[in-house]
This record gives structure tokens, sequence and C-alpha cells, in this order.
């Protein structure tokens, strides 16, 4: 039987060997997440006919939020016992009343690298393919993201404890890994929200035909998110050198940068940059939320150059992190004070000004309210 006639089996062998060859990051073992849909019992049934000695678990979230989520977790069960895999079921009892979408996929994630560790599995692989990637893009080019949103998502990244996630069919079309399953009549579920349209998602994937009539294909939207990780892997690197290039001493929990080489670096860098140093003050999960992005473009590129190029003051506030600007073109960030605290005070102590948190002694800066993000 040929690649051709297989139903991709041998696509499939060659995405998954890297990851079920003898290596020292995965012998304790891979933990592969099924949730009874084609996608991912190709994912489980390929990886277990693979004949690799790399121990696999097999886990299915089941997030409770249809009558027979049960019961396909329980079938998936069925099915890892008959390929000799072990099996944990993994249960969210406790759903949001909104932004259901996004709460379960953090949710499973979230789930699987704690079974991960609990088993001692350092991979956890995914069934994701090229129409889901797809999908992603054109659904954060929707919501008005950057290059980070439009790389769509990442081959392998980190989960929580050093886990690390790996998608192996990214490059995949679905079609494939569904021929894959019904050549060997492998029994899987479809999920009807899928195709349930008050959700983004289903509503684009209703497009992605009439896209790819015109040329945009699902392959070319993943191409096109390859380039851009790319991309964005360069620019976050460069970012990272210039911040420590214009880093200058500070306060503890303050940032201290040099003006003059955020007007010397491309504008996309300091946007960056000043994002980095904030981030660090204030960590914040949804900085890249396209609104959240368009703050943070009106800060540096609006107003923070502008201000650095005629040298005027400038005081603003970003996600909970003040941000000054100096006489002698420095750039200071620090936790932005309450905002009802007064002028001259906080809680009957003096708020430092922009020479303090420098850490050359006491500054005179007026510091009001904090502006609105």
């Amino acid at each position: 039987m040929t690649s051709r006639d297989d139903g991709g089996g041998d696509r499939l062998a060659r995405a998954l060997a890297p990851y079920l060859t003898p290596d020292p990051a995965c012998l304790s073992g891979i933990l592969l997440a099924v949730s009874g849909g084609p996608d991912s019992t190709a994912l489980m049934h390929a990886a277990a006919c693979a004949g690799s000695d790399i121990a696999l678990w097999v886990a299915t979230v089941d997030h409770g939020l249809r009558p027979e989520s049960a019961h396909e977790a329980e079938a998936v069960g069925e099915r890892a016992k008959q390929l000799g895999l072990r099996h944990r079921i993994l249960r969210w009892e406790t759903p949001p009343r909104g932004g259901i979408q996004a709460a379960a996929r953090a949710a499973r994630y979230r789930f699987l690298a704690a079974h991960a560790a609990e088993i001692g599995a350092r991979i956890v692989l995914t069934a994701h393919t090229a129409d889901d990637q797809a999908e992603t893009v054109l659904m954060r080019l929707v919501a008005g993201s950057g290059p980070a949103g439009l790389a769509g998502m990442r081959r392998e990244r980190a989960l929580a404890g050093g886990i690390r996630l790996v998608r192996p069919f990214l490059d995949l079309p679905k079609a494939m890994l569904v021929a894959y399953c019904e050549t060997r009549a492998l029994p899987f579920a479809r999920d009807p929200s899928n195709a349930d349209d008050r959700f983004a998602r289903a509503r684009l994937r209703r497009l992605l035909p009439a896209l790819a009539a015109e040329g945009l294909t699902p392959d070319r939207l993943r191409r096109l998110a390859e380039r851009l990780a790319r991309d964005e892997a360069a620019l976050s690197q460069a970012a990272a050198d210039l911040l420590d290039a214009a880093r200058r001493p500070a306060a503890p929990g303050a940032f201290a940068l040099d003006g003059g080489a955020l007007l010397a670096a491309p504008a996309a860098l300091a946007l960056r940059v000043l994002d980095l140093a904030i981030e660090a003050i204030q960590p914040d999960p949804q900085r890249a939320v396209p609104r959240r992005l368009e703050r943070l473009e009106r800060l540096v590129l609006d107003a923070l150059l502008p201000a650095l190029a005629q040298g005027l003051r400038l005081r603003r506030t970003l996600r909970g992190v003040l941000v000054e600007t100096t006489p002698d073109g420095t750039v200071v960030l620090a936790p932005a004070p309450p905002r009802r605290a007064s002028a001259r005070t906080l809680h009957g102590s003096r708020v430092a000004g922009p020479a303090d948190l420098l850490g050359k002694g006491e500054g005179a800066a007026y510091i009001g309210p904090a502006c609105p993000e």
C-alpha cells in the first residue's frame, strides 16, 4: 500500500517520527490529547502504530458542555485500551457563563499540563491541522491582531511546569486525517459546535471554500503564519537586545530607558521595547488582545516618540504602569500610583518623581491622576 492510497499514513508517520524516536527530552513519555474527533483519533492511532519504545498516555478533556461529551470521552478510553494505551478523562467541573470557547481552551491546556506533570510526561501532542491554523489566522486578522497574532499557533510552545506542547500535524490538511480514519474504519465523533454559527470560528470555517476558490487556501494561510512567525521571532529578539542596550539604572521595580536609543530605533522595535518593559512591571495575560495593542500604539507612536523627538515632557499610564519622560530624555516606567492619590502624597508619603525612580535622589515631578488607558 502506498502513501497515496493509505489515507496519508506515511505523512502522519513522518510528522510524528521526530517525537517518537529515543530522545532524552521525551524518554519519560508523551501525552496525547485526544477528544475523539477525526484529527485526534488519527493522532492516537498513528502514534500507537509507530512501534516506538516511548511510553504513550492518552487524555481526554471533557468540558461537559454537551450531553454526549461524557460518552465520547469514554469511547476514546475504549479505543485507547484496544491500542494498548493508558487513558484518563479530565473533567471541567466549573465552566464560566460567558466566553466559553476561550475559557474551555485555557482549561484544556491547564488540565493537560497538570496531568502530564503527574504522569511524568514532558511532551503533550495535539492534532491541530493546517485547516485549524488557517481558521486561527483568519480569526486574528478579523480581530485586528498584529504580527504575533497573525503568526497563528506555534508548532511548539511551553505549558505550565515546563511541559512542551507540540502540534506535529500543523502542516497537514484536515482531509488527510479524516481519510486516515476512514481508510482504517476508525470510529470518530463530530462536535456539532464546529458548525454552530454562534461561534466566530464556525462562521469563518464556512468561508474557507470561497476563499480557497480565490486562491486564499488554508495552505497559503498556513505559509503566511510560518513567515510571520519567523519575522516575529527575529523582531522579538531584536527588541530584547534593544531593551538591554537602552536600559539605565533604576529603582527596584522600575525601568529607565535611554530615549535617544528608542528614537534611533525603528518604531516597531521601540513599540516592542515598551511592551516588554511594561510587561515586566505589570504582567498582563491579555496584552496581545488587539485593543491592548492599539492602546500601546497610541502611547508609543502617537505620544512618546513625538515627545522625545521634540524634547517635551510626557506622563501617561498603560496597563497599570506610569510612563514618564525626564528633562534629559530618559523614559521612566514604574507601577502607577492609585488614581485617588493626591499630587504630592500617597497614604501620607511623598510620591516619588522620576529622579527617585532613576535612583538619583528626590524628584519634584508632579504626578497627577492616572490617565485612562
